[in-house]
């Protein structure tokens, strides 16, 4: 017997990892997938379930409005192209996607980062810790966190965001896991460890937190109207843990292992656009910053959590 749909969820950058992900778990749970693509018609991915694709853009605000009338989630995980425009796209992206969220009075689910902290930050972070960014693209990230919290405070917008460390997980290719550590997946030849010894670094396996995204959804009704809590995911203490399970995950525990070359950031920075935006965030591999998901946990009980070495075999694989 068929149950009923819980209603309907448009996502913004369903055809990214982070809005794949959080959709997938979602559509497992019943509900209906709309998305939003500048691809033309014919042109869209054959998903596991079904879409609903509406045409327009993320930086359209009445196509935004138009595709989210009738819809109770709106998954905004759409980011500005190439690592770069941060303030002159992503800040009207969310800006529409709040519009269209108030006008049909739809929940926002965001994914947030650590770029709001600093060098400065303590090597514990929680929903209390001071966001203090010293980068371009940690202050415009602060102002998107900003911009939300005062949606929900003055706009009566409902808001649930997770704070989380680097991405991995299958499908997860424009990542510092798939195109830095663990180059070519299971063909890659050389592992490369990203951070100086006993420097911790935050890893989230999207698969986990897109089911704590999908739990808080089923508490939303218990929830503030602003919710940003961290997620805890996966903490790399050693700043080795992470190249340990790729090499172990490779079934080669010989397997050479290198630090990353990060010279060939600064030698390309003046002709490669990605490599000056990414110069930016290398403080995150030079500091210990971890996640602590104490309020989280006393919201959902424990954090969803897949093991390590489970996890990364599944990074590996690749993509269909």
């Amino acid at each position: 017997m068929s149950h009923p749909s819980p209603g309907t969820v448009l996502v913004l950058g369903l055809t990214g990892a982070i809005g794949l992900g959080i959709a997938s778990t979602l559509a497992s749970r019943g509900w209906s997938i709309r998305a939003l693509t500048r691809r033309p018609p014919g042109n869209c991915p054959v998903l596991p379930f079904p879409v609903e694709w509406r045409h327009g853009d993320a930086l359209d605000s009445n196509a935004v409005a138009a595709a989210a009338e009738g819809v109770a989630l709106i998954i905004h995980g759409v980011n500005p192209p190439s690592y770069q425009r941060w303030r002159e796209d992503g800040l009207p992206m969310l800006a529409n996607t709040i519009a269209a969220a108030e006008k049909a009075s739809a929940t926002i689910l965001f994914p947030a980062n650590v770029y709001v902290f600093s060098e400065a930050s303590p090597q514990l972070v929680d929903e209390r810790t001071p966001r203090q960014p010293t980068t371009r693209k940690g202050k415009v990230r602060l102002e998107m966190e900003q911009m939300l919290e005062e949606a929900a405070t003055r706009r009566g917008v409902r808001v649930i965001a997770l704070r989380a460390g680097d991405f991995f997980g299958p499908g997860v290719t424009n990542s510092w896991f798939a195109q830095a550590l663990a180059k070519g997946g299971r063909s890659a030849k050389v592992v490369r460890t990203l951070s100086p010894a006993g420097i911790g670094h935050a890893w989230a396996y999207l698969p986990d937190l897109a089911e704590t995204f999908a739990r808080l959804v089923d508490r939303r009704a218990e929830l503030p109207a602003f919710t940003l809590l961290p997620f805890g995911g996966h903490a790399d203490r050693t700043g080795r843990m992470m190249a340990e399970a790729v090499q172990r995950g490779l079934g080669q525990p010989a397997r050479t292992v290198r630090p990353f070359p990060w010279v060939i950031l600064w030698l390309g920075a003046p002709f490669v656009a990605f490599f000056r935006e990414a110069l930016e965030m290398t403080w995150l591999w030079k500091t210990t910053l971890l996640l602590d998901n104490t309020a989280l946990r006393r919201l959902i009980g424990e954090e969803p959590h897949t093991p390590l070495d489970e996890a990364v075999k599944a990074a590996l694989a690749p993509t269909a």
